[in-house]
């Protein structure tokens, strides 16, 4: 790989708006900030994407492989006639849980090469990263929220309704941190990056394999030695955002840690006073590493994956489209798809067979399709291996050992219709934690529901925000 095949990996926003329209993609009628920092005030929060601003900023970095350039050459798109009619803003589909997506934000990079849980050792370690409030005098009033699988650092584009002045993450009264993870291609080292750190080749699918432990310990070393924060009062999040919170109790929830700081009096304190893991586990299980599984599977299927070497200026997007369709069925509910589509169809005739245009399979095409303005196939299938490597017991002893010696508060959520992560492994995790308790969010949204059900998240939050110090 190098810098002149980059311009193929996928459509740049802007060419994506000239072959769709407007209302699919976003039609520039909403505001993004460029990456707040220390004594952000409230005034930032108007770039949540569900005010109705009339300003708009064009994304200043694409997000991946060939971003730089902008075009895509060779990719065959679905036919956008049925999309638009059907699967623009007018509530036909199913609820998105994400804004408009960018690269915006501050970056750390480590100062050494960063040595990874197997051993080796990744050069100019960088994370993106954005913040929002303003941080106190003790430097100790932070709220860590971790994002998704192909989720950002820009916490307003896809938890919007939870943050700002007088809201669960209230910007009146804590600093706020979002991170992106490390492997992303939302600003962090990644395939995309180059091998040298400045130009030239670019890592591609020689990328390293990333764990979630690797991730986490790159975002705690940012917070300590880039922010100087003294003490994070919580970490939240759900899904793969799940995962990284449990690592954050891992790793920095007691006062055994190597992130350990010392309170007021003196004592060693945990670096992170408490936890709140949504929709995740312990560890990733055989059903979740199957699914993932398939998904990449679907991605090596596609002939232009080329046995791991995709060409850059030709690469494997009808596998990434499949992958995506296949991961947004398991993150939602037979309900709900039910609920939602039924057997409808988008023509009377033919009622069945090869050429039936049912309502759920123009959906699902369309969601495959939009995702590939925003994601690259490396990148999907380098993040979920990182998914996979989810064990807070691994190396530890065992996940009993492991979080029975972390004794900060944990909250930990569930939804109780998740078919990808069922409620019964939240159980698990918050009888894990000596410190434990389970909150259980209702909905049909499945998976999903941690984004959509903001309203109960929003409450839980609150209420344990306002429980412990």
């Amino acid at each position: 790989y190098n810098s002149a095949m980059i311009n193929g990996i996928r459509l740049s926003l802007r060419t994506l708006r000239c072959r769709v329209p407007a209302s699919l993609v976003g039609g520039g009628n909403r505001i993004y900030t460029n990456g707040s920092g220390i004594g952000t005030d409230s005034s930032m929060i108007s770039s949540n994407h569900r005010c109705q601003a009339s300003a708009s900023m064009q994304a200043k970095q694409y997000s991946t492989l060939a971003s730089e350039l902008g075009r895509t050459k060779n990719i065959t798109m679905p036919e956008t006639t049925a999309y638009e009619r059907h699967f623009s803003d007018d509530g036909d589909g199913m609820d998105d849980e994400y804004g408009e997506m960018t690269a915006d934000g501050h970056t750390y990079v480590y100062p050494q090469s960063f040595k990874l849980e197997n051993g080796q050792e990744l050069p100019h370690a960088q994370i993106r990263y954005m913040t929002y409030g303003t941080l106190n005098e003790s430097r100790d009033n932070v709220l860590v929220v971790c994002h998704a699988l192909t989720g950002n650092a820009s916490l307003h584009s896809w938890w919007g309704d939870l943050l700002g002045p007088g809201l669960a993450f209230d910007t009146d009264k804590y600093f706020v941190v979002c991170c992106n993870i490390l492997g992303s291609c939302y600003g962090s080292s990644g395939p995309a990056t180059p091998i040298n750190g400045k130009d030239g080749e670019v890592y591609g699918i020689k990328f390293p394999d990333i764990s979630v432990q690797d991730t986490v310990k790159l975002q705690l070393h940012m917070l300590q030695d880039d922010l100087k924060i003294n003490s994070v009062k919580c970490v939240i999040g759900g899904s793969f955002g799940g995962m990284q919170t449990v690592e954050y109790a891992a790793q920095a929830g007691s006062v055994a840690s190597p992130f350990a700081v010392d309170d007021e009096s003196g004592s060693a304190a945990p670096f992170v006073r408490s936890v709140m893991p949504i929709a995740c586990g312990a560890a990733h299980t055989a059903w979740q590493i199957a699914l993932s599984e398939v998904q990449r599977q679907a991605i090596y299927a596609d002939p232009k994956w080329n046995n791991g070497n995709p060409s850059l200026d030709d690469p494997p997007t009808t596998g990434l489209s499949v992958a995506r369709q296949m991961g947004m069925i398991s993150y939602r509910t037979p309900r709900g798809y039910d609920s939602k589509f039924g057997r409808n169809l988008r023509e009377e005739e033919p009622a069945y067979g090869a050429k039936a245009n049912w309502e759920v399979k123009s959906y699902l095409e369309y969601q495959g399709y939009k995702f590939l303005s925003r994601f690259d196939p490396i990148t999907y299938t380098k993040l979920t291996e990182q998914m996979d490597s989810h064990d807070v017991g691994r190396g530890r002893g065992g996940r009993e050992n492991a979080l029975t010696s972390i004794r900060i508060p944990a909250k930990i959520l569930g939804i109780d219709s998740d078919i990808l992560y069922p409620l019964e492994e939240q159980e698990e995790l918050a009888k894990l934690f000596p410190n434990g308790e389970l909150g259980v969010i209702k909905s049909d949204a499945g998976h999903d529901g941690f984004l959509l059900e903001q309203d109960q998240v929003a409450e839980y939050i609150t209420e344990f925000l306002n429980s412990h110090d």
